[in-house]
């Protein structure tokens, strides 16, 4: 992409953050967010790449311009903490939204109303209320619909949010933290959690074990990602606790039967926690510690640099094309 994309960074604290030029110069987002504005969910339009969906501890906006600017969108999640968003492939009207306390909601008019989902989410956890951590509208069959929830496992709907399901059989911690899907030769569910990565090829009817994350360097999982054009590459962000000190990048390039690390230009100053990928360029790929450094793969997660801007405690990464 030789720069000519946007990186967009949510922090919890300082907002949201725009680069405009690949990493080059960046912004404060000001308006119309709220000064001390928390950024836990970024996702855009795969059918329009321009646009942008932010959620947030005060409501969730949309950019239209690669998010250079905003909308505030009206919402009955003003209020919440919005964790995650997911948007249909197939029709990018249709966006949903998880929060904490974890609820769902569903937009089919691109975000100019929403409704509020069934899943019958525990609302009280061990971290206090729970947190609707990974959304995911199936590529394939877009009336599938998972949930992950932080704590309380899987969620899964089968008409499009109407009605959910628990699906959580053979996932042995329900403290979910990512979800994605693989698209390859059999569709595969890929939930990540704490201490273990679980995979479904049964449309998330059963789960089983991919890695056992002690296998790694640093025991402590965050998030799972897919290679946006190898359904067989997997990036998986770890480090040595939730809020630790040092983090690393696993990668297998056979599905997750093996793993392993790949080497940053320095050592991370706490766990990685999150990936940002799109099918506009697939060998582009960033990536994040939980407080504040940014790392960059122009070849597919073979070689990483780090970014020289840093950041205040980071929640959400995405990148766009302009």
């Amino acid at each position: 992409m030789a720069g000519n994309y946007s990186i967009l960074v949510g922090t919890t604290g300082a907002g949201l953050f725009q680069s405009p030029d690949g990493g080059d110069s960046w912004s404060r987002i000001r308006d119309p967010f709220p000064g001390e504005s928390q950024v836990r969910a970024l996702a855009s339009d795969p059918n329009n790449p321009n646009v942008v969906y932010a959620g947030s501890n005060n409501g969730i906006y949309r950019s239209e311009d690669s998010g250079s600017s905003w909308v505030k969108l009206d919402s009955p999640m003003d209020g919440l903490n919005i964790w995650s968003i997911a948007i249909d492939p197939l029709d990018s009207d249709t966006i949903f939204a998880g929060t904490s306390p974890g609820f769902v909601f569903r937009s089919r008019d691109g975000g100019k109303s929403w409704q509020k989902l069934s899943p019958a989410i525990n609302q009280e956890c061990a971290i206090g209320s729970t947190r609707v951590t990974a959304l995911l509208v199936d590529p394939v069959d877009r009336g599938t619909v998972f949930a992950g929830v932080e704590i309380d496992g899987v969620y899964r709907s089968r008409d499009g949010g109407d009605t959910w399901t628990h699906v959580d059989s053979g996932i042995t911690n329900p403290d979910i933290h990512g979800m994605a899907i693989s698209l390859g030769e059999q569709k595969t569910v890929l939930v990540s959690t704490p201490r273990e990565i679980f995979a479904s090829q049964d449309e998330g009817e059963t789960f089983q074990s991919l890695a056992v994350t002690s296998s790694f360097p640093m025991p402590y999982c965050r998030w799972i990602a897919v290679k946006a054009d190898d359904p067989q590459v997997l990036f998986a962000a770890n480090g040595d606790a939730a809020i630790g000190n040092t983090g690393g990048i696993q990668r297998s390039k056979d599905g997750g039967k093996t793993w392993d690390t790949r080497p940053l230009p320095v050592e991370p100053n706490s766990p990685l926690w999150n990936f940002a990928t799109n099918s506009a360029d697939p060998n582009l790929i960033l990536a994040n510690s939980v407080y504040g450094e940014l790392y960059r793969s122009a070849d597919g997660g073979d070689n990483w640099e780090k970014l020289k801007k840093e950041f205040t405690e980071v929640r959400a990464l995405a990148w766009v094309p302009n």
